[in-house]
C-alpha cells in the first residue's frame, strides 16, 4: 500500500516492480545484478484517484506514460535495489501530490483607461525623440 497523504493510499495490486540490470559504468557487479528498478502504475484502472486528479495526472507525468493507461517510472541511481524501489514510490507520490493542486483558474482582466492614456502618451513620447534625431522637423 502506498500512502500519498491522510485521504489517497493506492493498494498494491496497481503497482508493479520489476528489476532489471542498470546501465553504466560499474565493472563485473553491473552484469550480475538486476538493481535498476521500474515501477508500473495502473492510472487507468485505478480507482483510488478521481478522474480530475487523474488527468491532471496525465498532463504532469506524460513522459512516462506508456501504452494502454501505465505510467513506468525507472531508477537507477543507487547500487542497492530496495533503495531503487523506494525512489520509484517517491517519485510517484510526488506526482500525485502535483496532481493533487488545483490550478487557479485565470481571470481575464482589461487595462484601466488610465493605464491605456499613459501608454498612447509614451508611444507620443517616443516618436517625439525618433522624429528629432531624423533632423526633420515639422513646423
Amino acid at each position: 500500500m502506498l500512502y500519498i497523504n491522510e485521504n489517497i493510499s493506492i493498494a498494491d495490486e496497481y503497482l508493479a516492480f520489476n528489476f532489471v540490470r542498470s546501465s553504466g559504468p560499474g565493472g563485473q557487479n553491473v552484469n550480475k545484478v538486476n538493481s535498476c528498478a521500474q515501477l508500473r502504475f495502473d492510472l487507468a484502472g485505478c480507482g483510488d484517484i478521481s478522474n480530475a486528479v487523474r488527468q491532471r495526472l496525465l498532463g504532469i507525468a506524460s513522459r512516462y506514460l506508456v501504452g494502454n493507461g501505465e505510467l513506468l517510472i525507472e531508477s537507477q541511481q543507487s547500487r542497492s535495489q530496495h533503495q531503487n524501489r523506494q525512489i520509484c514510490l517517491d517519485r510517484l507520490r510526488a506526482m500525485i501530490l502535483q496532481a493533487l493542486i488545483v490550478p487557479k483558474k485565470r481571470r481575464a482582466t482589461k487595462p484601466t483607461k488610465a493605464a491605456k492614456q499613459r501608454r498612447l502618451d509614451a508611444k507620443k513620447r517616443r516618436s517625439a525623440i525618433k522624429q528629432n534625431r531624423s533632423g526633420k522637423i515639422d513646423y
